[in-house]
């Protein structure tokens, strides 16, 4: 005897014809299957159904007056122990969802669910191939478009990829030839790329950008929202994130500068939020800078199937908005080769830094570049003694001797040999000379 399962549903009657429509909802939504009428949905014993001059011809009506688009199912009687059932085999369909009385459902092992609204969304992405950034944007049009940035984009993508069109190209045959133009209408892609104003159709598209105080998001010391076209937002949110983290000097035959954090890994992260971000959500892009660590928030869930271990191994690029990031890729803001988040760690692991924080907080993907090495993993292996100093140098960035046998309640020699510890685990540095000598973390 055979039993349901995620392409088989039994039904004992026609007198359920709503589950019944809600299941050819369900098998068009996912990989199809079929409903047998006439079986005990229990054990699926044979039980037989009336069959009468109009039955097959109701059936057919009933599954597509109340789908939309409608179904029109294979339906066939067959015999089984002497009994009628009704066989309607469904197959997926190529535009989804498919409701049932206006709700979509979805098979989902021997059950059929009701979608959310997010899943529908979703679910109708996939199936059209038509990612929001290809939308028409219809409110705008040629004059929303700043030619100047335009021929500026033309000029980098000729010397980054040899991308071979004229910057004098006119306005809307460049947008033709960038594809961000369909049925001679601009697309969202378009708007937000080179529009004067996109926050005129897209007021979501922002990046705000904060320099906290401590470690906290309690107090800022200063804060910024840049508008505009994403390209400049991008260029803006990094110089604000250069204004507000340190550049060493160090005199090694030459001198060289180094910043606190890689600035390429640091460009690569802001790229990826700007070109990956979830734009039909209302939140936007932010930057956040903490005294010990830079937060870049606002990607929206990552792509199925992606998670976020997978970004620290090879993947596959899954881009959510396919014209933007084609067009990122033609001036080297990306590359397309699901790499981008492998070349962040390996900037920070190359600058002295342990691996960014890849994490899923509240349904957005948040890269966290941390200024020490210290990992959780370290301060286990430290006494209670020694995780105060390290936590003192954190909050103050530096400590002194004296100030350690302060923190410490203890004497000098011992509060000396706590420091001389931490040095000989690689975890601080000495700085100055003599009585100014000062500890900082590595």
């Amino acid at each position: 005897m055979n039993a349901e399962s995620e392409s088989v549903e039994f039904k004992p009657s026609l007198s359920q014809i709503d589950n019944i429509v809600e299941s050819v909802s369900a098998f068009s939504n996912t990989k199809g299957g079929r409903i047998e009428i006439g079986k005990d949905d229990s054990n699926g014993s044979v039980i037989g159904v009336a069959i009468g001059k109009r039955t097959i011809e109701n059936l057919a009506n009933d599954i597509k007056q109340n789908t939309d688009p409608p179904v029109f199912p294979s339906i066939e009687v067959v015999k089984i122990d002497g009994k009628d059932i009704i066989i309607i085999s469904v197959k997926e369909s190529p535009s989804k969802p498919v409701l049932a009385y206006g709700r979509a459902f979805k098979r989902v092992g021997r059950s059929s669910h009701k979608l959310g609204y997010e899943e529908i969304r979703k679910l109708a992405a996939v199936s059209s191939k038509i990612y929001w950034d290809g939308q028409i944007c219809k409110e705008a049009s040629l004059d929303d478009i700043d030619s100047e940035k335009i021929k500026w984009f033309l000029r980098k993508a000729k010397a980054e990829r040899n991308y071979d069109v004229d910057p004098e190209t006119p306005i809307k045959e460049a947008l033709e030839k960038l594809e961000l133009m369909k049925d001679e209408k601009l697309t969202n892609a378009a708007v937000l790329m080179f529009g004067k104003n996109p926050q005129r159709f897209f007021i979501q598209s922002e990046v705000r950008c904060a320099r906290f105080k401590g470690m906290e998001p309690l107090e800022f010391i200063d804060m910024k929202v840049f508008r505009g076209n994403i390209i400049d937002q991008r260029d803006n949110a990094l110089e604000f994130v250069k204004e507000h983290i340190q550049l060493h000097a160090k005199i090694i035959e030459d001198r060289v500068e180094k910043w606190e954090y890689p600035i390429p890994a640091i460009r690569e992260a802001i790229s990826n939020a700007i070109c990956h971000r979830d734009y039909e959500t209302s939140g936007n892009v932010q930057v956040r800078i903490f005294d010990d660590r830079v937060e870049i928030w606002g990607c929206g869930h990552l792509p199925e199937p992606l998670t976020v271990e997978d970004l620290k191994k090879k993947h596959r690029s899954i881009p959510r908005n396919h014209l933007i990031a084609e067009n990122f890729f033609l001036v080297k803001y990306i590359e397309q080769w699901g790499t981008g988040t492998n070349r962040i760690i390996e900037d920070c692991l190359n600058h002295g830094l342990p691996e960014p924080l890849f994490e899923d907080v509240a349904g957005e993907l948040v890269v966290t570049f941390r200024k020490y090495r210290i990992t959780d993993e370290i301060l286990k292996e430290l006494n209670e003694r020694e995780k105060t100093i390290v936590n003192y140098i954190k909050d103050h960035g530096q400590i002194s001797r004296k100030e350690c046998v302060a923190l410490l309640k203890v004497s000098p020699r011992t509060a000396f040999r706590y420091l001389n510890s931490l040095k000989e685990k690689n975890i601080i540095v000495e700085q100055g000379r003599g009585k100014s000598v000062v500890y900082v973390l590595k």
